[in-house]
């Protein structure tokens, strides 16, 4: 006779969670309801709100789960790369890579849950974003301060670009069914962006030397 083992409230809390952002991804976040939920756990819809007492719960759950992984990520980059633009390079793509192992995130964030039914919800991923932004704003003033950056670049204007060029590549992957590399069109595009905010006269150094005023 097999023995059920109980799982405790966190266990149980962290698997509805799980089974939330996998629904999110396979029938799309206006879709989940606590009766799928449910069954995907394998619990009653009375359990589901023993452990959250409404639906937006769980969905502030859902975006705390992404919020301390995204967390990680920035932590583990900061660790392995000392350098701004190093650091940079490793978020963008540290970030990229967990919207390709976490699909649902891209559904999440253009779905009508977030922006019209759950104002939690939606200031909860406002406040993420904003914190991004001011992580990567600080890693492009230090590349300004550091001369590898054009100083007339405003760091926070260019942290933006970088973050509209991950939430950008992330709908263009879902909406091309995820047919290429997040992680490596990322790379590819954020060295075009880099390009484009380094420091004037550095990059101009290797161009050839064309009269810019040709006598007529």
């Amino acid at each position: 006779m097999t023995t059920r083992v109980r799982k405790s409230a966190e266990d149980r809390k962290s698997e509805i969670v799980d089974a939330a952002l996998r629904l999110a991804d396979d029938i799309g976040p206006d879709r989940l309801s606590t009766e799928a939920l449910a069954k995907a756990v394998g619990i009653s819809q009375p359990g589901i709100f023993r452990h959250f007492q409404t639906k937006a719960k769980i969905w502030e759950a859902v975006a705390e789960r992404i919020s301390e992984r995204l967390l990680a990520i920035s932590a583990e980059s900061d660790k392995r790369r000392p350098i701004p633009i190093d650091q940079l390079h490793s978020l963008v793509a540290s970030h990229l890579s967990f919207i390709q192992t976490t699909p649902a995130i891209t559904a999440i964030l253009f779905s009508r849950e977030l922006h019209t039914e759950n104002d939690a919800l939606r200031a909860f991923f406002a406040r993420m974003i904003a914190n991004r932004q001011a992580q990567i704003s600080i890693l492009i003033a230090a590349e300004i301060k550091a001369g590898r950056f054009d100083k007339a670049l405003n760091a926070d204007d260019a942290a933006y670009l970088i973050l509209a060029l991950i939430q950008g590549l992330a709908m263009r992957w879902s909406l091309n069914a995820r047919g290429f590399d997040l992680v490596d069109e990322g790379r590819r595009l954020l060295e075009l962006q880099l390009e484009g905010f380094r420091n004037v006269q550095r990059s101009t150094k290797h161009q050839p030397n064309v009269d810019r005023n040709p006598q007529p």
